[in-house]
């Protein structure tokens, strides 16, 4: 009686299975398994309510087995001006981990200058950090832009068909003016690369000085809400969303990381 307590202790209800391997609400799980989607040891399973032993029972949903997904840590932080965007600073500067307190070894996504502020993502997740921080991937990032003075009609052309950045044009992006603040234009820009330090020198070579530079939305997610200094953990359906940005990027870096060991074990 002991021994069948024990198991019984360790099973969790199968909607909540299914939702801890990525497909979805509980509620919309549970849609699955009405549908007849979901099979337990190869039987399937339409009853609402179900309990399983995740350990032991083998779950599949439309005959391909599911597990659970690796559970990781993705934080927003809406950083603020002077802190680095590093794990460490050999300065002594204050760094956007001093502003996080917890315990688990956590990394920020691409960087932030130590003068922009804004939306900066934190997580454990490696993979989907490489694929959000490279730029041939192109995530989108919004900033707000404040100049040094009114902005020329014939720059906002500029950056919206592309044009010459250290030897290298950059990709056409959106930017328009959306206020005048003391003579000066205050802009929104959408970016799809990557480039270190791009929005400043973008409007450096335009002959524009960066007085202030706040990202406001990395790959979807704003801090319009966030205080600076503050951060949050994502909610469920924001590293849904997140997971299904980077599936087919996902997919393409499996593919190139296996025709790069195909190539390297045929030159051995």
């Amino acid at each position: 009686m002991r021994k069948q307590s024990v198991m019984e202790q360790k099973k969790i209800r199968l909607n909540r299975y299914l939702a801890l391997c990525g497909l979805g609400s509980r509620r919309k799980c549970d849609d699955l398994i009405a549908a007849g989607a979901i099979r337990v040891n190869g039987k399937v399973m339409v009853e609402m309510g179900i309990r399983i032993d995740p350990e032991h029972d083998v779950v599949d949903y439309y005959n391909q087995r599911i597990q659970p997904q690796e559970k990781h840590i993705y934080l927003l932080l809406n950083k603020p001006l002077r802190v680095v965007t590093t794990a460490s600073d050999e300065k002594k500067r204050k760094t956007v981990l001093d502003l996080i307190n917890i315990q688990e070894r956590i990394f920020p996504v691409g960087r932030l200058d130590f003068n922009t502020t804004g939306a900066l993502l934190l997580t454990t997740d490696g993979k989907l950090s490489y694929i959000l921080a490279h730029p041939k991937f192109e995530i989108s990032k919004i900033y707000r832009v404040l100049l040094d003075k009114r902005i020329r009609p014939v720059d906002l052309h500029h950056f919206r068909k592309g044009f010459l950045l250290e030897e290298r044009k950059t990709a056409p992006c959106k930017a328009e003016e959306i206020r005048i603040i003391d003579n000066s234009s205050y802009m929104e820009v959408e970016l799809h690369e990557g480039r270190n330090r791009q929005i400043r020198k973008m409007f450096e070579v335009l002959g524009y000085q960066v007085k202030k530079l706040h990202r406001v939305e990395f790959a979807g997610l704003r801090v319009d809400n966030l205080k600076t200094g503050e951060w949050r953990q994502l909610t469920f359906e924001e590293i849904e969303k997140l997971r299904q940005l980077t599936a087919a990027y996902s997919a393409q870096l499996s593919e190139e990381t296996r025709e790069a060991n195909e190539k390297n074990n045929h030159s051995d």
